[in-house]
């Protein structure tokens, strides 16, 4: 990941927690319907980071055990307060939740089961759906810039449609081949940049 931010100034603690807590309260139906909230809040608003390195933290938040929501913003966190910003942006993450839970809880007993509870969930689901589709059209938009890219997506779309594979394997996967064909690249251009100082 890049240190492009790291000239930018600086956020406070509280800050950075309520806008963590912003996006925790605001994220249903798991971590990719988080993505449009979290770069409207943190890209746009804050500018904090790029939309570029808040995919990167995306990214590696899926390899890793645990919520994706509270890892991509602890990498946020890291990036911009070292390990201290990632467990306040980690706590600002899952405090709403945490909160909403204990008084569902200590107030309604079969809440699930409440009518009106089971509409609003139907109506959050739709909701959920278009978040995520908007997800995917921007990370289209910021990721599939070429030839490799249209291919791999193709490969890892086949693969998650018809192999009983974890998700994790296609990331890790997917990154090893992005290393292999930089490495291509990189040796190409050093090659011809040799053959050209040998013509001269």
């Amino acid at each position: 990941m890049s240190d492009r931010t790291d000239n930018r100034k600086q956020p406070g603690w509280l800050e950075m927690y309520l806008a963590s807590a912003r996006v925790g309260a605001l994220t249903f139906g798991g971590g990719y319907a988080m993505l449009p909230i979290l770069q409207r809040e943190v890209v746009e608003k804050k500018g904090w980071v790029s939309e570029e390195e808040v995919l990167d933290y995306y990214a590696l938040a899926q390899c890793l055990p645990g919520i994706l929501m509270v890892n991509t913003l602890s990498f946020m966190g890291r990036k911009l307060r070292g390990p201290l910003g990632a467990l306040v942006s980690a706590l600002g993450a899952v405090t709403p939740s945490l909160i909403i839970i204990l008084i569902i809880a200590m107030l309604l007993s079969g809440f699930a089961e409440v009518p009106a509870v089971q509409h609003a969930f139907a109506g959050i689901r739709v909701c959920v759906c278009v978040l995520i589709f908007n997800s995917v059209v921007k990370l289209w938009k910021s990721s599939v810039k070429d030839a490799f890219c249209v291919a791999l997506l193709l490969a890892v779309a086949a693969g998650s449609l018809f192999l009983d594979l974890s998700p994790v394997l296609f990331v890790v996967l997917a990154a090893l081949l992005g290393i292999l064909v930089y490495v291509f690249i990189l040796k190409k251009h050093l090659a011809a940049g040799a053959e050209g100082g040998e013509a001269r």
